[in-house]
């Protein structure tokens, strides 16, 4: 069997796939940094330099909600290791702060207002700390300390859909860091939960600038991931996070790879240039236009995409902010509100059966089309009721049973001919081919490559 075989009957978790469907959050950066105006924390600023005057937990989840996003992840803590819980584990955290008499937990508040607005919750957590001085011990004993920490945040603020993992560290570590615990604790505690960038259930792209590789696939050779127990898959070398290789999951970049995994991409992208808030950063912020192009870059290159927020010292996000998210937000609604499939009639070159019928691409559940096997390059041709326009074709794989579309190839009715609108090298769970917008009364969407055969999910023109 070739690689891309192989390749083609890895299957994501439900925990995985639900991740992914989620496609779209925020991060919302609030701690010590806040009032230090740092990027990093020495871990010895009094606790009661963080007070925060008027803030407001429910203004963070309205502008997540109203921006279109679908999470809220905060930051428990950074790497100063000031945590935004009373925690029992350190004499560091809002316990210690005369904010709220030492009874106040941002972490309930934000997970009790994301829940109000709808939203999904999550938590961002580092492995480095710099005011627990076990951190510097040979002894291991700082694990001990970690596992407590994550023992409380998975059990005191409901369900978590994801954990992001952070574990970049500046400095050395005399001790091995325990991930195999950390895994182990959040499966057992949360088993809904995605842990991500140093995770199994996603991997981070590499940069902080939203820039994704020309393709992003959902199958990547196994030396890029980690194992439930924290370790490399593979004998292979693993490949250097901070080493973003252009192509990681084509045919021939895997043409030598024995091993995959399900390992869908996370892009984490500041709306300001600093994740925490700093004033002089004021006109920093990015435009509703340069948010628009980074969710189509992002999400609509199958990846998710996690939005940096920094809320002030109040405990609040700058009008500024808001008026560009809600702004984003509205225009994405527009944009993607409306499938013009709905208003044509729906024909394919074959399909498996009754069950995989073509018309199943117009509703985005666990329904797909499937081509007949002996059907060596299948397509989908939409004839609309009248002459429409648009500039976008989403098309979605029903990646519950793994990646397999490769090359396709978007064409409209020009006069009686086909002409190319767009196309692409891979679909996963989403892809948005955004080109100039054209005046058409048909579309074909041809699929000349493919590893398995194809089950396509939805398609949508906008």
């Amino acid at each position: 069997m070739k690689s891309f075989e192989i390749a083609s009957q890895v299957k994501p978790t439900e925990r995985q796939i639900s991740w992914q469907n989620t496609e779209y959050y925020a991060l919302v950066c609030y701690g010590m940094n806040t009032f230090t105006q740092k990027d990093i924390g020495e871990g010895f600023t009094g606790p009661n330099t963080f007070f925060p005057e008027n803030i407001d937990t429910d203004q963070w989840a309205e502008t997540i909600k109203d921006g279109a996003m679908n999470g809220l992840v905060l930051t428990a803590k950074h790497y100063d290791g000031f945590c935004n819980w009373p925690t029992e584990t350190t004499d560091y955290s809002v316990k210690s702060s005369i904010w709220e008499n030492g009874k106040g937990d941002i972490v309930k508040m934000a997970a009790d207002s994301a829940r109000k607005a709808g939203l999904k919750f999550g938590l961002y957590i580092p492995v480095w700390d710099r005011h627990e001085k076990s951190f510097k011990k040979s002894d291991g004993s700082f694990n001990k300390f970690f596992l407590a920490q994550l023992k409380e945040l998975l059990t005191s603020y409901g369900d978590l859909f994801m954990i992001w993992l952070d574990d970049r560290c500046d400095e050395t570590m005399a001790f091995d860091f325990d991930y195999a615990s950390v895994y182990r604790t959040i499966r057992e505690l949360q088993p809904d939960c995605a842990i991500t960038f140093r995770g199994p259930d996603g991997r981070w792209v590499g940069n902080n600038r939203g820039v994704t590789r020309p393709e992003e696939w959902c199958v990547v050779p196994a030396s890029y991931g980690f194992g439930e127990n924290g370790e490399v898959l593979t004998s292979q070398k693993q490949k250097k996070t901070t080493q973003m290789e252009l192509d990681i999951g084509s045919r021939k970049a895997v043409k030598k790879e024995t091993e995959f995994i399900w390992y869908p991409c996370e892009v984490n992208y500041p709306i300001r240039s600093h994740w925490f808030y700093r004033k002089d950063d004021d006109y920093t912020v990015k435009t509703k236009d340069k948010l628009l192009n980074i969710y189509n870059r992002t999400v609509g290159n199958n990846s998710n995409l996690i939005l940096g927020l920094a809320p002030d010292k109040r405990g609040k996000i700058a009008d500024t902010d808001i008026q560009i998210l809600k702004s984003t937000g509205h225009d994405l609604r527009i944009i993607f509100g409306y499938n013009l499939l709905k208003d044509g009639d729906i024909t394919a070159s074959s399909s498996l059966s009754g069950l995989y019928k073509p018309e199943n691409i117009i509703a985005d559940n666990d329904s797909f089309w499937c081509p007949d096997k002996n059907d060596k390059e299948p397509y989908i041709t939409i004839k609309f009721h009248k002459t429409e326009m648009f500039d976008k074709v989403i098309l979605k794989e029903h990646i519950r049973n793994g990646q397999k579309a490769e090359d396709f190839t978007v064409y409209i009715d020009v006069k009686g001919k086909w002409k190319k609108f767009s196309e692409g090298k891979s679909i996963g769970h989403k892809k948005i081919c955004s080109e100039r917008p054209v005046e058409t009364s048909a579309v074909k969407i041809v699929f000349e490559k493919y590893r398995a055969p194809i089950e396509i999910s939805l398609i949508q023109i906008n």
